[in-house]
C-alpha cells in the first residue's frame, strides 16, 4: 500500500487492480485534481489510458499547468457508471481513483498521445485527426499521468 495510498476502508466493495485498469480505459471523461499549493483544484477532462500511463490535452497554460510545474503529484478520478437506487436508499456504482506523477509534453511529444486521443473519441475520421494534429501540435500540451497506485471500487 505504501505510506501515501490508504486502504479502501469497505474492501467488500475493492476491485481487483484488472477490473479497475478496465472501467480506467473505457470511462468517457474523468476529473483531474492538483494542488497549487494553496487549494486543491478538481477539472472535468476527456483522457486516454495506456500502458501505466493516462494522457491529457491541454492548452500550454493554465491553472492545471501551472500546478503541475509546482507539485508533480495528482490524483485521477473516473466513475465508470452509477444508478441511483431511490427505493433502496443507495447508488450502484463503479469508480476508479488513481495516484501518480504527472509531467507536461510538448511540441512533437504530444504527437502519439493525441493519436491515441483522437483514435478514442473519434476513431472514424483518422485522416482528419491527422491533419489537425498536425496544424495545432505546437499550440498544444499533452498531460502524462504515470500511475503509481490505483483503486477501484464498486457497489454492482
Amino acid at each position: 500500500m505504501g505510506k501515501y495510498f490508504k486502504p479502501l476502508r469497505r474492501k467488500d466493495r475493492a476491485l481487483k487492480d484488472d477490473e479497475a485498469l478496465e472501467i480506467l480505459s473505457k470511462s468517457n471523461y474523468g476529473v483531474l485534481c492538483v494542488f497549487d499549493g494553496n487549494y486543491p483544484y478538481g477539472v472535468p477532462v476527456n483522457y486516454v489510458y495506456e500502458d501505466g500511463f493516462i494522457y491529457i490535452h491541454s492548452a500550454k497554460e493554465g491553472h492545471k499547468i501551472e500546478s503541475i510545474k509546482s507539485f508533480d503529484r495528482v490524483c485521477f478520478t473516473v466513475v465508470g457508471s452509477s444508478q441511483v437506487m431511490e427505493n433502496e436508499f443507495s447508488t450502484k456504482y463503479e469508480s476508479v481513483v488513481v495516484f501518480g506523477r504527472a509531467d507536461i509534453l510538448h511540441d512533437e511529444q504530444v504527437i502519439p498521445a493525441l493519436r491515441k486521443l483522437a483514435q478514442k473519441y473519434s476513431p472514424r475520421y483518422t485522416n482528419e485527426a491527422e491533419r489537425i494534429i498536425q496544424d495545432s501540435f505546437k499550440d498544444v500540451a499533452v498531460i502524462r499521468i504515470k500511475i503509481e497506485h490505483v483503486q477501484g471500487k464498486a457497489n454492482r
